[in-house]
């Protein structure tokens, strides 16, 4: 499946620009202000969006927090997300709980996983439970996360993960499909970034994708 097709036929059906009161609300997981740009810019004019701000897995604390406090300060400066309405709203921070759910004490092979593995799938899972859980309680009509535009994320496991969440709630809410990578999305926040000097950090979150980039550029 073509997910950034299925999120054009979904877009196509929706009207843009019309007063946030009658937008479909979504609920959009983020990891950080440079993955956020341009996912913003594509959806804010078609859906009150709530950006969950939901990352245990980010290690150390300190990078947990200036990577929220990037996107705090982002947000205001940013006309997509001023324009309409983006809020933002941080949830609890407990790494134990990544650890948890991932296993790896049970599975300390995963560690030395490169992106794309089963401990990223696990993690994938882990966050958009969270999401779905939150969107679920408080009246979303969709919930989505922004680590499609990776191109070190597996778009097709994060897709499928959304997709029976949604089905076991029978479609409340739903979720929009999406691979913001595509059609040259991931090059445009790169652009933003640089245009709005965003913190661009140099490995996905956890301590293993830290470790394993450190290795990767000889640090």
């Amino acid at each position: 499946m073509n997910y950034q097709i299925e999120l054009e036929k979904i877009l196509s059906l929706l009207e843009k620009n019309i007063p946030i009161e009658n937008r479909p609300k979504l609920l959009l997981h983020a990891c950080c202000a440079p993955c956020s740009s341009y996912v913003l810019e594509f959806l804010a004019s078609f859906f009150d969006i709530t950006i969950l701000y939901y990352n245990p897995n980010i290690f150390p604390d300190e990078e947990y927090k200036r990577r929220l406090e990037e996107l705090k300060k982002f947000l205001p400066e940013f006309f997509p997300a001023k324009e309409n309405s983006v809020k933002l709203v941080e949830d609890y921070y407990i790494p134990q709980e990544f650890y948890d759910a991932i296993k790896i004490k049970e599975n300390p092979e995963l560690a030395k996983e490169p992106e794309k593995g089963e401990r990223c799938r696990r993690c994938y899972e882990f966050r958009l439970k969270r999401a779905f859980e939150f969107a679920k309680k408080n009246n979303f009509d969709y919930f989505c996360t922004t680590l499609s535009i990776s191109p070190f994320k597996d778009s097709e496991k994060i897709n499928q993960i959304g997709k029976e969440l949604s089905e076991c709630a029978n479609g409340k809410p739903k979720w929009l499909f999406s691979d913001f990578k595509k059609k040259g999305g991931f090059l445009r926040s790169l652009e933003l970034s640089k245009e709005f000097s965003l913190y661009r950090q140099q490995y996905c979150g956890c301590i293993f994708s830290a470790e394993n980039s450190s290795k990767t550029h000889g640090q």
